[in-house]
């Protein structure tokens, strides 16, 4: 019985160091205090196998990249990662540093949006999240949230400790418990052991079905295209798709706003604060 118990802790203690791992930040990243820092040396993992660049490779790229951001080039290096995304290549690392180097560069909605890009991939680094925090707190736009139910808030901050693989190599650590705490109901004889095995069933089934349940909202999230960062310097919202339409108010570059509707160049967006309007495509990115 004792072997049976530290199996499956083994188990569940692997599956929950496999899903960390998918979260551990850049040990090369650098966070500074009061600015986003910290170029990182692995190569981005490619999205799209089939992508065969002429020229400078990916990892080439990545170095002059690199090299130009340690040197303080932060437009050339931004150039030379955007390059990579170019290519259909892309990864956390890849965003984190494209968000470092325009924030350097002073382009705090380009920085945004990157850093945006990055934390939808790996919700529980910090290292994104503080860099984030300190590009969204030099924007213009102070918009107030609408206050969210806690217990919504709360389970969203639980489901953002981890991403998407991550909650799914838990919820894979999950299944192989319930799976052998029910051959111990099964097989076993004795009855402590029955016991030990039917409870212990279902609190891993509770648990299978709760990380699955956290692993498709991240996906859902991560694949969401209604979210987009303003990138001009200011833009009016007009109370129609029409540029001789009312302004409702005006944004700022690096505003997040929610996108309700699409028709032809104009989206409807909506603010933190529950306000609606009209904005020409061109004017903001979806992230």
């Amino acid at each position: 019985m004792k072997r049976l118990f530290l199996f499956l802790i083994w188990i569940l203690a692997w599956g929950l160091g496999a899903a960390r791992a998918q979260e551990a930040p850049d040990s090369t990243a650098l966070v500074t205090s009061g600015t986003a820092a910290g170029a990182v040396s692995a190569a981005p993992e490619a999205t799209d196998a089939s992508a065969a660049p002429a020229g400078p490779t990916p990892d080439q790229l990545w170095d002059l990249g690199n090299t130009a951001y340690v040197n303080g080039d932060y437009h050339t290096a931004s150039e030379y990662y955007e390059a990579i995304r170019a290519l259909g290549l892309s990864s956390v690392k890849l965003y984190y540093n494209l968000g470092n180097a325009y924030f350097k560069e002073g382009r705090l909605g380009k920085s945004i949006l990157n850093y945006r890009r990055a934390l939808r991939r790996a919700p529980g680094s910090d290292d994104i999240r503080y860099n984030l925090g300190v590009a969204e707190a030099r924007t213009k736009d102070n918009i107030e949230a609408i206050p969210e139910f806690f217990l919504t808030e709360w389970v969203r901050g639980v489901r953002h400790t981890m991403s998407c693989t991550a909650w799914s190599v838990f919820s894979l650590a999950a299944l192989v418990c319930a799976l052998s705490l029910f051959l111990v109901y099964l097989l076993a004889r004795r009855l402590t052991l029955r016991k030990t095995g039917f409870y212990g069933t279902l609190i891993a089934l509770v648990l299978f079905i709760l990380t699955t349940w956290f692993a498709l909202g991240e996906r859902r999230e991560m694949l969401d295209d209604s979210q987009a960062v303003v990138m001009s310097l200011s833009t009016a919202v007009k109370s129609s798709p029409d540029k001789s339409a009312t302004d409702l108010f005006v944004l700022h570059e690096g505003t997040l706003v929610e996108i309700t509707n699409r028709l032809d160049d104009w989206c409807e967006i909506t603010i933190a604060d529950g306000k609606k309007g009209w904005l020409e495509s061109k004017t903001i990115e979806t992230i």
